[in-house]
């Protein structure tokens, strides 16, 4: 299948509340680049308060009526949204790609695993069912069931414009809650496309909102009384933040953040699979992906093979146009991103790593003015250095020499993250070791990159996640709803007199 023409609407990007697209009360702004030729594109309206509020209140009065509506009729909105998406699935795929930047394959992909989550939100009906037990003492039933929070928000990155919000909303929605997406202002347009389909699927009006804009926006959507919950994907400080800010305001607070994803490369591994996956994983999207493998963990003697082989695919990289079809790699989103990222290399030069592949400086022919650079590999990485302590969140893969098995775990499980991590081995016995004993949320053996599906749940360990509860999955459905137990009998079955004990079954 072709590509289809990429997204060219120009006018500003605003708000979708109580059912309809708005430009909100506030005259704040900012504009929406091209990331392959620097030009704005578009401008975004930046929500206030009196934008959230009104979101809110529109959410506040849909969702009774929408949280009283049996499962199974919420499964056919979320069916009909589903087919919906599927329909269009090209379309917001380009749209992604004209304001992410990332390569028009790779934003089908990111449509298609959205799409699988709203699959798994069709089948709440089941999700939903509680626990029964007949006779818990003489006369006595006892019974759980799941109700839906209220209102609930999520805020998402830009890295994922699509995929990260349906971790989210159509989980919320099935279970009978109301959604207010604040979605990154970066390539915004993916929200308003998305909301358009789900009133198109017959959701009722103020079911779903997004308002659209910065730290403004987040603040009031975090100290909002009516607002019960709140989900937020992003960078750790933002994360912590958002979580503890959330928390004392009495919300219940799902915050996914950052991450250092190792791969351990063990001397028995097939060479060419593994280097095929550190490239994809490290380089695909740029390394704007939290699930990104940013330190190849090489193991004696597989470094001296592995590197010079990861060097040469890193210089021929396909790096133009994401809407190429046969481009690798794609532009960074920002130009202040490709500048912090190009900042980090300079750092790495500085504390003493050997620079393999250089990829600052990169233009794209004819796309000068975009916000490019290239895929930049390093060698001889230490623990101590900032390009390996922390995230840089772009094309950057730092080579770390260990020993052993035993150095390369100790090394993973010593970093203040704990996201998703790899192991490429032939050894059973290794593999077993490594699943059990890495302290991370997401393991891969012979996976690079092992994000969980729709009905697994996705989450990371340490600084990578703060809350209880994974995104997506059954610990979604349990994160949109609160469970209620209920004891019943009836007046045939009670004893006279009053009871001044704790009661037990009887």
């Amino acid at each position: 299948m072709g590509a289809p023409e990429a997204f060219t609407a120009t006018a500003d990007i605003g708000h979708w509340i109580a059912g309809q697209p708005t430009p909100g009360t506030g005259a704040r702004s900012q504009p929406v680049y091209n990331p392959a030729t620097g030009a704005v594109a578009r401008r975004v309206r930046l929500a206030e308060p009196a934008d959230v509020a009104a979101a809110v209140a529109a959410a506040v009065a849909a969702q009774p009526a929408w949280g009283n509506t049996p499962p199974i009729r919420r499964a056919r909105v979320m069916n009909k949204f589903l087919a919906l998406l599927n329909e269009h699935r090209d379309t917001l795929a380009a749209m992604i790609t004209a304001e992410h930047g990332k390569v028009f394959t790779d934003a089908q992909g990111e449509v298609a695993r959205g799409i699988d989550i709203v699959e798994f939100a069709c089948g709440i009906p089941q999700l939903l069912k509680g626990d029964y037990t007949d006779q818990v003492s003489t006369g006595i039933d006892n019974w759980t069931l799941r109700q839906p929070l209220g209102v609930v928000a999520g805020i998402t990155p830009f890295n994922f414009p699509a995929m990260v919000p349906c971790w989210m909303f159509p989980v919320a929605l099935a279970c009978g809650n109301a959604f207010i997406l604040k979605p990154s202002e970066r390539d915004p347009s993916a929200s308003l496309f998305m909301a358009q389909l789900l009133k198109d699927a017959g959701l009722p009006d103020g079911v779903f909102s997004v308002v659209q804009g910065d730290k403004v926006a987040v603040d009031a959507l975090l100290v909002h009384p009516d607002v019960k919950a709140v989900s937020f994907v992003g960078s750790t400080p933002i994360a912590q933040y958002i979580y503890e800010t959330g928390a004392r305001h009495g919300k219940r607070v799902q915050a996914l953040g950052g991450a250092k994803n190792h791969m351990v490369v063990m001397p028995d591994a097939d060479l060419d699979q593994a280097v095929d996956a550190l490239i994809g994983a490290g380089y695909g999207s740029a390394g704007e992906r939290c699930m990104a493998i940013s330190v190849a963990v090489l193991v004696g003697d597989i470094a001296d093979r592995i590197v010079p082989k990861l060097a040469e695919r890193a210089r021929t990289l396909k790096i133009k146009n994401g809407m190429e079809l046969d481009a690798e790699m794609g532009p960074i989103v920002t130009r202040e991103a490709r500048d912090r990222i190009e900042g980090y290399v300079a750092t790495g030069v500085e504390e003493g790593a050997t620079l393999v592949v250089d990829g600052r400086g990169f233009k794209a022919p004819g796309l000068e003015d975009g916000f490019w650079t290239g895929g930049t590999l390093f060698d001889h990485v230490t623990p101590a250095m900032r390009i390996y302590r922390e995230e840089i969140f772009g094309p950057v893969l730092a080579c770390v020499r260990v020993k052993d098995f035993a150095e390369a775990l100790a090394l993973v499980n010593a970093h203040e993250y704990g996201n998703g991590v790899a192991c490429f081995t032939s050894d059973g016995g290794v593999a077993r070791e490594f699943a059990r004993g890495v302290e991370a949320g997401m393991v891969g053996i012979n996976v690079p990159i092992p994000v969980p599906m729709a009905w697994h749940g996705f989450g990371g360990w340490k600084r990578s996640l703060f809350g209880d509860l994974h995104a997506y999955g059954e610990e979604g459905v349990r994160f949109y709803t609160r469970q209620k137990s209920v004891m019943q009998r009836w007046p045939a079955s009670i004893g006279k007199g009053a009871e001044f004990v704790m009661p037990t079954a009887k």
